[in-house]
């Protein structure tokens, strides 16, 4: 007798990952396929940046992003102890160095932003240049803000101090893995999905490069590689990002995020801090360029002069999931039994728990608590 399973979910991502845990929970048998090693593609490559600020993030995207960002610290307290396995997740918040586009948001005013207060001043941070302070200055006077909204210090200059969150995605990636095992995931690495099978317009299951598995219900979580998959031509595609690692020379010489127009820097409770990161369209190419590097570690030590004497300890490069419109592609698909829940960009760390959730409840029949309708594949029917 075929072994098959309620779901087969491809990809091994973060979102597959959670997706996986979130059905497994709900009593249905999950087989995870995945063309490489789990969780080591964009997932493994990202910066982990909690980023919830209405001045950032697309409106459509808004009510996804902030209930996922709630959920996080729930999510990872489950993923710790279905994995026995310690998450990095810190809550320092993050300074942001606004850029002209930043401070023209018309939902600026109710956007999350506070002054900060001497607990939340990093004085490593170089100032900004004096022609950047006056014309936001000026921006903000012409438009009647008041300007103690804003902390505008000899070191910092002009800041948001915004309530966010970061998390290691190596870290997060690893436990989601560890607990989907824990929880009777299955798991077939190696093996890359060609496409979905079909029997009377409905899907049976997926066949491979190696194999065939049996299911009713298949889920695309495949990154930027979702488009390959048939039957239906998904316009998902690869967005190259680099970034690089250092050691910093003194532990908590940063301690927040950091954010600018040119560079930000996420720093870990070990004491290596991240910078990244480029946007990039080349194709499935993920090869580092020491000119682009090096132009990072610049904007980096423009912002933080003392990290000239931080060791390199790792540069990388990794593909996410672009889509047309920079929104997720998630619901289900014109064929009965055959989802997808991809095309998130930048966000995907963010996005996994509420992904999981919304998507888990699509599944399994119920009303998402989230309206899915602005992420659907039918508005690329065209």
């Amino acid at each position: 007798m075929v072994k098959s399973w309620d779901v087969i979910v491809v990809g091994a991502g973060i979102i597959g990952l959670a997706l996986a845990i979130e059905l497994r929970r709900a009593g249905m048998s999950v087989l995870v396929v995945e063309k490489g090693e789990p969780g080591r593609e964009a997932s493994w490559a990202a910066g982990g940046m909690l980023a919830d600020c209405v001045i950032e993030t697309a409106a459509a995207l808004q009510p996804l992003a902030t209930a996922s960002a709630r959920m996080y610290p729930e999510f990872v307290q489950g993923l710790e102890q279905d994995s026995g396995m310690k998450i990095d997740l810190r809550d320092h918040g993050t300074i942001l160095f606004p850029s002209i586009a930043h401070i023209r948001h018309p939902q600026l005013r109710t956007a999350a932003l506070v002054q900060a207060d001497s607990g939340e001043r990093e004085p490593a941070l170089g100032r900004p240049t004096y022609e950047q302070e006056l014309e936001l200055k000026s921006f903000l006077k012409e438009r009647d803000f008041d300007l103690s909204d804003f902390l505008f210090d000899a070191m910092l200059g002009p800041t948001f101090y915004l309530k966010e969150r970061s998390v290691d995605p190596r870290h997060l990636t690893s436990a989601a893995i560890a607990a989907a095992r824990h929880r009777g995931v299955d798991f077939s690495s190696g093996d890359q999905v060609l496409a979905v099978d079909l029997s009377n317009g409905k899907a049976v299951g997926v066949h491979t490069n190696k194999s065939q598995f049996a299911s009713a219900t298949v889920v695309n979580c495949a990154g930027a590689w979702a488009g390959q998959i048939g039957p239906h031509a998904l316009p998902t595609r690869p967005v190259k990002g680099q970034m690089l690692c250092v050691a910093m020379p003194k532990k908590e010489l940063v301690r927040h995020v950091v954010r600018t127009p040119e560079v930000y820097l996420i720093p870990r409770s070990d004491g290596r801090l991240l910078i990244g990161t480029t946007i990039e369209e080349a194709g499935f190419d993920k090869q580092t360029v020491p000119e682009t590097l090096q132009k990072l570690r610049k904007a980096a030590l423009d912002l933080v002069p003392k990290l000239a004497d931080a060791r390199t300890l790792e540069a990388w490069a990794g593909l996410r999931p672009g889509t047309p419109d920079k929104l997720p592609i998630l619901g289900a698909t014109a064929t009965a039994g055959y989802y997808v829940a991809t095309g998130h960009f930048r966000d995907g760390i963010l996005l996994a728990p509420a992904t999981a959730k919304v998507m888990g409840q699509l599944m399994t029949g119920q009303t998402p608590q989230i309206d899915l309708s602005e992420f659907s594949a039918d508005r690329f029917a065209n």
